[in-house]
C-alpha cells in the first residue's frame, strides 16, 4: 500500500499533467469535441475537478461547491457532453484555477488522515460503503483514467505536439 504522502503526491503528479496538457489551448479549443461518443477537454477538467470535490466531501473537508458556490452540473458523472459555450460551462482557465486550488485542500486533508483513519468506512456518494483507503485508490484510478483522455483531447485542439 502506498502511503498517504505518496498518495497525495500521486494526485498532484495528476493536476501537473493536465496542467501541462491544457498550456497554450484556448477555452474554445477545451470545447473541441472528438468525432465519436465522448467528451471534451473542457468536461474533462471539470469533471476532474468534481472528483476532488467529492474526495473533500469523502475526507470530510468543506466541499467548495457549497462554500464557494461552484456549479459544476455540467460536468457530474453521465451528464451530457458539453458541445459549446453553453450556461454553466466554466472558462477553462477557471477550471484549471479551481483544480490547482482543489489539489492544495485535498493535499491538507490528507495530510490530516493517518493509516489508522483511512480503515473507517463510509459510502461514496450513491456507492456501498467500504473503507476510505479504498475509495482514495479507487479515485485516483478514476482520476488516471480521465488524465489519459487530455493527451488525446490537447491533439484534437490541432496543437501536434508531445506532452508526456
Amino acid at each position: 500500500m502506498y502511503s498517504i504522502q505518496e498518495l497525495s503526491d500521486f494526485y498532484a503528479r495528476n493536476v501537473q499533467i493536465i496542467q501541462m496538457q491544457a498550456d497554450g489551448l484556448t477555452h474554445e479549443q477545451s470545447l473541441i469535441q472528438l468525432p465519436f461518443r465522448s467528451n471534451c477537454l473542457n468536461w474533462v477538467v471539470g469533471h476532474l475537478l468534481a472528483n476532488r470535490y467529492n474526495i473533500l466531501a469523502l475526507l470530510g473537508a468543506e466541499d467548495p461547491r457549497k462554500s464557494q458556490g461552484v456549479d459544476l452540473n455540467h460536468y457530474e458523472r453521465e451528464s451530457a457532453p458539453i458541445t459549446g459555450a453553453e450556461k454553466g460551462v466554466l472558462p477553462l482557465e477557471d477550471l484549471i484555477q479551481l483544480l490547482e486550488e482543489a489539489q492544495e485542500m485535498l493535499a491538507a486533508a490528507l495530510a490530516e488522515e493517518s493509516e489508522e483513519s483511512l480503515q473507517r468506512e463510509a459510502p461514496y456518494r450513491d456507492r456501498a460503503e467500504q473503507t476510505v483507503a479504498y475509495w482514495l485508490f479507487f479515485l485516483f484510478f478514476h482520476d488516471t483514467y480521465h488524465v489519459g483522455q487530455t493527451e488525446i483531447l490537447r491533439q484534437a485542439a490541432g496543437v501536434d505536439d508531445k506532452i508526456i
